[in-house]
């Protein structure tokens, strides 16, 4: 047990860790927020390739799930200010280390950062060449995906984002019970597994799957092979673009993020563990 740390010291950890954040540089901020965006978006990429010519869904939902990790498990250990995380902010609050508008200034920055970190990651990925895998399947997989996100109904995708940053945050204060690299990965990685077999959303991975699909749809090989294998339509993919993406999928689901992670685990976690 000298390897674990209390409820309480984990509660105090991220108070202070609250204050740190809400004091840090902009420019500092800027380099880890986009770093954040790029692990995630990393991650996200990884787990289709792994995923995406297998035709059960559990199976492929669980082989992304053993892939997907990766990415916070980087920001953990190399470090980085991810927004989903950075919802525990409200512990410092409710404890009066921080303001709130501390900590809405620092979820826009890191918001717009992790943005444009992620979505770096899908440039890039777009002209690799890696979409090509199985005749282009990849491809057509990458805007399937997309297309499924944006036509989400608004409150199941903050119910889904709701549920998803739940985990998420119990993943990063699990990571916080434990002292050394290899509990923090193990920490890490069952929730979060656990979040992409249940098929939750996660708003910074979704600033890579989005417009990853997007950009994916500019290709005819792709979109013939979308309609061939998926029977998606030139006229379904209409609805996914950059309009869709904002207001369809992120504004529902970072809200749920924002409540789930905030309210559901920082408020409930601190009050459990708070002094009289």
């Amino acid at each position: 047990m000298d390897n674990l740390n209390s409820p309480k010291q984990i509660n105090d950890a991220y108070v202070n860790v609250s204050e740190i954040k809400a004091n840090t540089p902009v420019k500092k901020v800027f380099i880890m927020g986009i770093l954040a965006g790029i692990f995630i978006a990393l991650g996200a990429q990884s787990s289709s390739v792994a995923s995406h010519a297998i035709t059960n869904v559990g199976l492929g939902r669980l082989i992304s799930g053993l892939v997907f990790p990766i990415g916070l498990m980087m920001i953990v250990l190399v470090g980085g200010e991810l927004f989903t995380g950075n919802c525990l902010m409200l512990m410092g609050v409710v404890n009066k280390k921080i303001t709130i508008i501390d900590m809405i200034r620092v979820l826009c920055l890191v918001f717009i950062f992790n943005l444009i970190g992620a979505a770096a990651i899908a440039v890039l990925v777009a002209n690799s060449g890696q979409w090509n895998y199985t005749d282009g399947l990849l491809g057509a997989y990458t805007m399937k995906i997309a297309l499924g996100k944006v036509q989400i109904p608004f409150l199941q995708a903050f119910i889904s984002g709701t549920l998803c940053n739940i985990m998420v945050c119990i993943a990063l204060l699990m990571s916080k019970a434990v002292k050394d690299g290899a509990g923090k990965i193990f920490a890490v990685f069952f929730p979060i597994m656990a979040f992409v077999v249940s098929g939750f959303e996660h708003c910074v991975a979704n600033m890579y799957y989005i417009p990853a699909g997007i950009l994916a749809s500019y290709n005819p090989q792709y979109v013939e092979k979308a309609k061939e294998a998926y029977g998606i339509t030139a006229q379904a993919l209409e609805g996914l673009n950059w309009g869709t993406f904002f207001v369809n999928n992120l504004i529902p689901v970072t809200l749920g993020n924002v409540f789930g992670g905030a309210v559901c685990v920082g408020l409930l976690y601190f009050l459990m563990n708070k002094e009289k």
